[in-house]
């Protein structure tokens, strides 16, 4: 059996960083090659009709103007790349967590179901409706006074005949008023943030079998 010592792998590790290669000549500036230009311009110029301070200041002051603006755009650039990061970092610190998107669907299980809503405006009554499979209202949930937003609730399971519901999925609508006057708003789905999605447009949440969210697409984070 052949063997390859620990000098023969450095010795061809070593051959290899010394072969020669060509190195290529660093790119000239574009200040350099302006400086280059108008040095050339003003060494060419007609002695009878040389350039005005005024041209030459002029020009300086272009130059000036493009390095600034190549500057303030690596810096807005780097800005962008930071804060790009940043929101991968938080975003990650939601995997694992529950939150609320839009949607209808309540999930019950042993330990109850959480869900939630969102109204345009306060209200003074909101009456969430939660139904099974058949359309068959189980439950009736009513709050009062309650602010613009979102909010979250939790239901047990026990049914408006005071047994306990069968765990499984279930459905709810909602209806908010103020004065007997309606207001606008929607019912939120509870589920895990089980993976984030980076991609051209920004961070999204894969939020369980819910589907792909945006992060304003999240209500609550519980």
């Amino acid at each position: 059996m052949s063997t390859v010592s620990t000098t023969q792998t450095a010795q061809s590790v070593l051959s290899r960083f010394a072969r020669s290669e060509p190195v290529a000549a660093p790119e000239e500036s574009k200040e350099s090659r302006f400086l280059t230009l108008l040095t050339t311009q003003l060494q060419n110029q007609d002695p009878m009709n040389p350039m005005e301070n005024a041209e030459v200041t002029s020009q300086l002051a272009q130059m000036s103007t493009v390095d600034g603006i190549e500057r303030l755009n690596r810096m807005f650039q780097s800005f962008l790349d930071a804060q790009e990061a940043s929101d991968s970092l938080q975003a990650a610190a939601l995997v694992g967590r529950g939150v609320l998107v839009e949607g209808r669907n309540l999930a019950l299980t042993e330990s109850g179901a959480v869900g939630g809503f969102e109204i345009d405006g306060a209200a003074d009554k909101v009456v969430l409706s939660i139904k099974d499979a058949t359309g068959l209202e189980i439950r009736q949930i009513e709050l009062s006074d309650v602010g613009a937003g979102s909010h979250n609730f939790v239901w047990d399971g026990t049914a408006k005949d005071g047994s306990r519901a069968a765990d499984g999925v279930y459905t709810i609508s909602m209806a908010a008023t103020l004065e007997n006057k309606k207001v606008a708003g929607r019912t939120l789905e509870f589920g895990p943030v089980t993976s984030i999605i980076r991609g051209p447009s920004g961070t999204d949440f894969q939020v369980g079998s819910l589907g792909v969210f945006k992060y304003d697409d999240i209500k609550q984070i519980l």
